[in-house]
């Protein structure tokens, strides 16, 4: 593990990175023996800095759920971080791009657990058994943490990535929301519309051949630090599409069949 004076030096360095849209480079690069843990480690001592801040936990969301995303990160398993209040937005809104750095748009499902989920040994069935609704979500991820270095062009590894809040930086809930058993959850498709064309499509199962298997997953992953999923949590499941990237003026829109649609503008 990095000594913790490192840790907290750079938890604070992205806590000053969301604030003045400044990119870091790469930690990694900095401190070549970062492990993952380190990664989760600079996390929690951000969230911290934000907790101190007045801001609260909504929820969770979880991310590298598809196998090709997991392939080109080289990694065998999903990551996660926390939703921060602030990351928020209302489905229909101007969402002002000057908020983010290098803004781009993914395609999810929400979980709203109506009762706690806590591991080890939760299964999908506990997490259906957990959750009040399902509803369509819009993730925007950003890059506190440069995705590649300025100067050599090299990608960013998955410790970075982790740290860097797993690149969320907002989320937008809308559609309309079903039981967790009204539908079959791997077949619920998206078409990802940007200024009225068609740029992703996907369907759910793309995300661990079911979105409840992330959620299942997470409740196990926190559980050795002694962290549960709790009632009115708000857990992002994983993108079922590549990232789309946004500039101010683009208008996104999500249309995902019997489930409704998510729809804002950046401005």
């Amino acid at each position: 593990m990095l000594p913790q004076d490192i840790i907290a030096q750079l938890a604070r360095e992205l806590y000053d990175a969301r604030k003045s849209r400044t990119q870091v480079r790469h930690f990694s690069k900095r401190f070549p023996e970062m492990s993952i843990e380190d990664g989760y480690a600079i996390q929690r001592a951000w969230v911290r800095l934000e907790l101190a801040d007045g801001r609260t936990i909504k929820g969770r969301k979880i991310g590298l759920t598809s196998r090709a995303m997991q392939q080109a990160s080289q990694i065998t398993e999903p990551d996660f971080a926390p939703l921060m209040d602030d990351m928020f937005f209302d489905q229909g809104s101007d969402i002002e791009v000057s908020r983010f750095i290098a803004p781009r748009v993914e395609v999810e499902l929400a979980f709203i657990l109506g009762k706690p989920l806590q591991g080890p040994g939760a299964t999908l069935f506990d997490v259906l058994s957990a959750t009040d609704y399902v509803t369509p979500a819009i993730e925007i991820i950003d890059s506190r943490i440069e995705q590649f270095d300025r100067e050599t062009r090299v990608m960013r590894k998955v410790q970075d990535t982790i740290s860097d809040f797993a690149a969320n930086a907002g989320i937008v809930l809308g559609g309309r929301p079903v039981r967790p058993d009204a539908v079959d959850l791997r077949w619920v498709g998206a078409l990802l519309y940007k200024n009225g064309v068609i740029e992703e499509t996907g369907l759910a199962a793309g995300v661990l051949n079911h979105p409840a298997t992330g959620v299942a997953w997470l409740a196990n992953k926190i559980a050795p630090y002694d962290e549960q999923l709790n009632a009115g949590d708000v857990v992002l499941a994983g993108s079922f599409t590549r990232p789309t990237p946004a500039q101010a003026g683009d208008n996104f829109h999500v249309d995902y069949g019997p489930l409704g649609s998510v729809a804002f503008r950046f401005v």
